[in-house]
């Protein structure tokens, strides 16, 4: 589904949401941009399996991304319910990476010598507050892994700039807001839910504080997360008479969950990411014509 609220722009940006699964759907999306030869955007702004999904479309590798998330990350390797209950990983977010880095090398000279910068969001242990990131080829694992670390979900907190970090996803979900702030003024948004979607606020803030007693600063955040999830869908919704906005959206009866590991599923959901693509591009051209 796409929207469109219009202005003059300025810098050209592309957001892109995590989601773990669902991300499968970005694929979808970034893979008819490279059919189409699509990037005219001078930034992008990924968190988790959106920053991931990304660097795969600026290195201009089209179904990097289908592969590793219907291949790699339906491994038992990465989702593992007994490791899990052992005391280890649920999602291997380190192997995940550099697993399918590994197997399914980036082209990273493509991105390195391009003109989009890549920004990838992640969320301080010690202060529970965004940082962002440019990604190079000095940073690339540790931001990238960091911005995937789910809290429980994977137990370590990645380090970056020697700074303990967590998903990208608890302070800033969607860094629109943070994109309009450093100058962008036409924004394409790919979201991994469907439009109308909003957080319910955490039923259990008492225990996260508890489970997190050591990391107060992280355990707000999470608190938090709702908050701000829909504080920036209301940006989304209405952004300021400034910003250029476009949202590419799962439809309704999108089937993909966070873990899901079905395939026909995920083959259903990146089907769908990319026909919204594509009707994005068709509406492009119409308002160029």
């Amino acid at each position: 589904m796409l929207q469109t609220h219009s202005d003059t722009t300025t810098s050209n940006a592309l957001v892109v949401e995590g989601g773990a699964m669902r991300g499968i759907f970005a694929a979808g999306v970034l893979d008819a941009f490279l059919e189409k030869r699509h990037q005219p955007f001078t930034e992008a702004w990924g968190v988790s399996a959106g920053s991931t999904n990304l660097i795969g479309y600026l290195c201009g590798h089209h179904g990097r991304n289908h592969r590793v998330i219907t291949d790699h990350a339906c491994r038992p390797e990465f989702i593992n319910w007994g490791r899990f209950f052992q005391g280890g990983h649920l999602c291997d977010v380190h192997w995940l990476w550099h697993q399918s880095y590994q197997e399914v090398p980036l082209d990273l000279e493509r991105y390195l010598s391009g003109t989009t910068k890549l920004w990838v969001a992640t969320t301080s242990v010690v202060t529970g507050e965004a940082r962002y990131f440019p990604v190079d080829d000095q940073n690339i694992h540790n931001v990238l892994t960091a911005s995937c670390s789910i809290p429980l979900a994977y137990r370590d907190y990645p380090r970056v700039e020697d700074e303990p970090m967590s998903d990208g996803g608890i302070a800033d979900s969607i860094p629109v807001a943070e994109a309009y702030r450093r100058g962008a003024r036409d924004i394409t948004v790919v979201l991994s839910r469907p439009l109308g979607y909003e957080k319910k606020p955490l039923a259990f803030p008492a225990l996260t504080k508890r489970m997190f007693r050591e990391q107060p600063g992280l355990a707000e955040a999470i608190i938090r997360r709702g908050e701000r999830y829909n504080e920036t869908l209301e940006f989304i919704r209405n952004p300021p008479e400034d910003c250029r906005l476009r949202i590419i959206a799962p439809p309704e009866d999108f089937p993909v969950s966070r873990l899901t590991t079905d395939l026909n599923k995920l083959d259903l959901g990146y089907q769908q990411g990319h026909r919204a693509a594509m009707a994005y591009l068709a509406e492009l051209a119409q308002e160029v014509t």
